[in-house]
Protein backbone atom coordinates (compact mmCIF):
# COMPACT_ATOMS: atom_id res chain seq x y z
CA UNK A 1 0.00 0.00 0.00
CA UNK A 2 1.48 3.22 -1.04
CA UNK A 3 1.95 6.10 1.67
CA UNK A 4 -0.10 8.76 2.56
CA UNK A 5 2.05 10.83 0.77
CA UNK A 6 2.77 9.76 -1.92
CA UNK A 7 -1.08 9.81 -2.73
CA UNK A 8 -1.42 12.17 -6.05
CA UNK A 9 -1.71 15.37 -5.31
CA UNK A 10 -5.13 17.17 -6.45
CA UNK A 11 -5.48 18.97 -9.67
CA UNK A 12 -5.83 23.13 -9.22
CA UNK A 13 -8.65 24.45 -11.81
CA UNK A 14 -6.85 27.46 -12.21
CA UNK A 15 -3.19 25.34 -13.59
CA UNK A 16 -5.43 22.38 -14.71
CA UNK A 17 -2.10 20.09 -13.12
CA UNK A 18 -1.42 19.63 -9.36
CA UNK A 19 0.69 22.32 -7.98
CA UNK A 20 4.68 21.86 -7.10
CA UNK A 21 6.16 22.30 -3.60
CA UNK A 22 6.74 25.66 -4.72
CA UNK A 23 3.90 27.15 -5.92
CA UNK A 24 1.90 25.68 -2.81
CA UNK A 25 4.23 27.26 -0.60
CA UNK A 26 4.11 31.18 -3.06
CA UNK A 27 0.29 30.21 -2.26
CA UNK A 28 0.21 29.77 1.30
CA UNK A 29 2.45 32.15 1.67
CA UNK A 30 0.66 35.13 -0.04
CA UNK A 31 -2.42 34.04 1.71
CA UNK A 32 -0.79 34.19 4.79
CA UNK A 33 0.25 37.56 4.18
CA UNK A 34 -3.20 38.95 2.92
CA UNK A 35 -4.83 37.59 6.18
CA UNK A 36 -2.24 39.35 8.49
CA UNK A 37 -3.21 42.36 6.27
CA UNK A 38 -6.55 42.80 6.98
CA UNK A 39 -6.36 41.76 10.52
CA UNK A 40 -3.93 44.62 10.66
CA UNK A 41 -6.65 47.37 8.94
CA UNK A 42 -9.10 45.67 11.11
CA UNK A 43 -7.05 46.37 14.29
CA UNK A 44 -6.69 50.26 13.30
CA UNK A 45 -10.30 50.56 12.71
CA UNK A 46 -10.92 49.06 16.25
CA UNK A 47 -8.76 51.52 18.20
CA UNK A 48 -9.87 54.00 16.12
CA UNK A 49 -13.37 53.42 17.75
CA UNK A 50 -11.81 52.97 21.02
CA UNK A 51 -10.45 56.11 20.84
CA UNK A 52 -13.13 57.62 20.01
CA UNK A 53 -15.66 56.05 22.43
CA UNK A 54 -13.33 57.36 24.90
CA UNK A 55 -12.69 60.96 23.53
CA UNK A 56 -17.02 61.00 23.59
CA UNK A 57 -17.11 59.79 27.20
CA UNK A 58 -14.89 62.50 28.84
CA UNK A 59 -16.43 65.63 27.11
CA UNK A 60 -19.65 64.65 28.20
CA UNK A 61 -18.56 63.40 31.86
CA UNK A 62 -16.52 66.88 32.26
CA UNK A 63 -18.45 69.55 33.22
CA UNK A 64 -17.32 73.06 31.61
CA UNK A 65 -18.74 76.59 31.13
CA UNK A 66 -19.50 77.63 27.89
CA UNK A 67 -21.26 80.72 28.48
CA UNK A 68 -17.45 82.53 28.09
CA UNK A 69 -13.81 82.04 27.26
CA UNK A 70 -12.79 84.33 29.94
CA UNK A 71 -13.42 84.16 33.64
CA UNK A 72 -16.37 86.32 34.89
CA UNK A 73 -14.99 89.32 37.33
CA UNK A 74 -16.72 92.22 39.92
CA UNK A 75 -16.63 95.11 37.95
CA UNK A 76 -18.29 96.87 40.82
CA UNK A 77 -15.01 96.22 43.03
CA UNK A 78 -13.10 96.70 40.36
CA UNK A 79 -14.38 100.33 40.39
CA UNK A 80 -13.87 101.01 43.58
CA UNK A 81 -10.33 100.63 43.09
CA UNK A 82 -10.20 102.06 39.67
CA UNK A 83 -12.11 105.33 40.95
CA UNK A 84 -8.59 106.50 42.60
CA UNK A 85 -7.10 106.49 39.40
CA UNK A 86 -9.80 108.76 37.58
CA UNK A 87 -10.90 112.21 38.05
CA UNK A 88 -14.16 111.83 37.40
CA UNK A 89 -17.10 109.67 38.77
CA UNK A 90 -17.01 106.28 37.22
CA UNK A 91 -20.29 104.83 35.35
CA UNK A 92 -20.73 101.19 36.89
CA UNK A 93 -24.87 100.20 36.00
CA UNK A 94 -26.55 97.97 38.21
CA UNK A 95 -27.76 95.15 35.86
CA UNK A 96 -29.61 91.95 36.64
CA UNK A 97 -27.89 88.44 37.50
CA UNK A 98 -28.40 87.53 33.60
CA UNK A 99 -26.10 89.50 32.69
CA UNK A 100 -22.36 89.30 33.70
CA UNK A 101 -18.72 90.73 32.64
CA UNK A 102 -15.21 89.44 31.91
CA UNK A 103 -12.95 92.60 32.06
CA UNK A 104 -13.08 95.80 33.85
CA UNK A 105 -10.17 98.30 33.95
CA UNK A 106 -8.85 101.63 33.43
CA UNK A 107 -7.08 101.73 29.96
CA UNK A 108 -5.04 104.45 28.46
CA UNK A 109 -4.46 104.19 24.83
CA UNK A 110 -0.28 105.46 24.02
CA UNK A 111 -1.27 107.16 20.96
CA UNK A 112 -4.16 109.57 21.88
CA UNK A 113 -3.41 109.72 25.76
CA UNK A 114 -7.38 109.40 26.20
CA UNK A 115 -8.03 107.69 29.59
CA UNK A 116 -11.10 105.86 29.94
CA UNK A 117 -12.82 103.58 32.35
CA UNK A 118 -14.01 100.37 30.09
CA UNK A 119 -16.33 97.55 31.32
CA UNK A 120 -16.90 94.41 29.16
CA UNK A 121 -20.46 92.89 29.63
CA UNK A 122 -21.95 89.70 28.18
CA UNK A 123 -25.56 89.91 27.28
CA UNK A 124 -28.59 87.89 28.31
CA UNK A 125 -28.46 87.02 24.33
CA UNK A 126 -24.54 85.56 24.86
CA UNK A 127 -23.37 88.95 22.93
CA UNK A 128 -20.83 91.57 23.78
CA UNK A 129 -20.93 94.70 24.49
CA UNK A 130 -18.62 97.29 25.60
CA UNK A 131 -19.09 100.21 28.00
CA UNK A 132 -16.21 103.09 27.85
CA UNK A 133 -16.59 106.32 29.69
CA UNK A 134 -13.36 108.79 28.67
CA UNK A 135 -12.27 111.60 30.35
CA UNK A 136 -11.15 114.74 28.06
CA UNK A 137 -12.01 112.65 24.65
CA UNK A 138 -11.32 114.26 21.39
CA UNK A 139 -13.12 113.50 18.00
CA UNK A 140 -9.88 111.33 16.68
CA UNK A 141 -10.24 109.01 19.88
CA UNK A 142 -14.64 108.79 19.44
CA UNK A 143 -13.96 108.06 15.77
CA UNK A 144 -11.72 105.23 16.49
CA UNK A 145 -13.98 103.54 18.93
CA UNK A 146 -16.67 103.40 16.23
CA UNK A 147 -14.30 102.21 13.50
CA UNK A 148 -14.79 105.44 11.53
CA UNK A 149 -18.93 104.66 11.10
CA UNK A 150 -21.82 107.32 10.99
CA UNK A 151 -24.33 108.15 13.38
CA UNK A 152 -27.55 106.43 12.38
CA UNK A 153 -29.66 108.59 14.26
CA UNK A 154 -30.55 110.09 17.89
CA UNK A 155 -32.49 108.44 20.80
CA UNK A 156 -33.41 109.61 23.72
CA UNK A 157 -32.83 107.22 26.86
CA UNK A 158 -34.33 107.32 30.40
CA UNK A 159 -33.88 111.51 29.86
CA UNK A 160 -30.63 111.28 28.00
CA UNK A 161 -30.03 111.53 24.78
CA UNK A 162 -27.53 109.39 22.93
CA UNK A 163 -26.76 108.98 19.20
CA UNK A 164 -26.94 105.82 17.49
CA UNK A 165 -24.84 103.53 15.41
CA UNK A 166 -26.58 101.04 13.86
CA UNK A 167 -24.04 98.59 11.58
CA UNK A 168 -25.90 95.58 11.65
CA UNK A 169 -26.50 95.31 8.43
CA UNK A 170 -23.13 96.78 7.20
CA UNK A 171 -21.48 95.03 4.52
CA UNK A 172 -18.85 96.08 6.21
CA UNK A 173 -16.95 93.96 9.30
CA UNK A 174 -16.88 96.59 11.64
CA UNK A 175 -16.37 94.22 14.92
CA UNK A 176 -18.01 94.82 18.01
CA UNK A 177 -18.97 98.66 16.63
CA UNK A 178 -21.87 96.82 15.21
CA UNK A 179 -24.42 98.68 17.10
CA UNK A 180 -23.19 101.93 19.67
CA UNK A 181 -24.43 104.80 21.68
CA UNK A 182 -22.64 107.91 22.73
CA UNK A 183 -23.47 110.43 24.80
CA UNK A 184 -21.27 113.16 26.22
CA UNK A 185 -21.54 115.10 30.03
CA UNK A 186 -18.67 117.22 31.59
CA UNK A 187 -15.82 115.68 31.00
CA UNK A 188 -17.09 112.14 30.45
CA UNK A 189 -17.79 110.53 26.99
CA UNK A 190 -19.45 107.50 26.91
CA UNK A 191 -19.72 104.87 24.36
CA UNK A 192 -21.90 101.75 24.52
CA UNK A 193 -20.89 99.56 21.39
CA UNK A 194 -20.90 95.81 20.42
CA UNK A 195 -23.12 92.67 18.96
CA UNK A 196 -25.86 92.57 21.28
CA UNK A 197 -29.66 93.90 20.87
CA UNK A 198 -30.80 96.89 20.47
CA UNK A 199 -32.78 96.34 23.82
CA UNK A 200 -29.73 95.54 25.72
CA UNK A 201 -27.82 98.66 24.92
CA UNK A 202 -30.18 101.22 26.06
CA UNK A 203 -30.86 98.88 28.98
CA UNK A 204 -27.14 99.74 30.17
CA UNK A 205 -27.62 103.51 28.98
CA UNK A 206 -30.85 103.32 31.41
CA UNK A 207 -28.48 101.63 34.07
CA UNK A 208 -26.06 104.58 34.02
CA UNK A 209 -28.31 107.37 33.54
CA UNK A 210 -27.62 108.77 36.88
CA UNK A 211 -24.14 109.02 36.50
CA UNK A 212 -24.29 110.69 32.93
CA UNK A 213 -26.72 113.26 34.53
CA UNK A 214 -24.41 113.94 37.57
CA UNK A 215 -21.19 114.56 35.89
CA UNK A 216 -19.54 117.78 37.29
CA UNK A 217 -18.45 120.46 34.25
CA UNK A 218 -15.64 120.32 32.09
CA UNK A 219 -13.31 122.87 33.05
CA UNK A 220 -9.93 121.10 30.77
CA UNK A 221 -10.53 123.15 28.07
CA UNK A 222 -10.27 120.20 25.69
CA UNK A 223 -12.49 120.45 22.12
CA UNK A 224 -15.39 117.74 22.07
Amino acid sequence: MAAKNDRAKPIVAELGRPETTEETFERKTAASRKYRAVKTVNNLWLSLIVVVAVVAVIVLIVPRNDSSRLQAIDYKTVAVSAQRAMPVPLAVPELPDTWSSNVAQVRTATQDGVQAWFIGLLTPSNQFFGLTQAVDANPTWLVNQLKQTAATGVETIDGIKWTVYDNRQSSVDVGNAAYALTTESGRSTYVISGTGTPEEADAIATAISGNVALQPPSTSGTAK
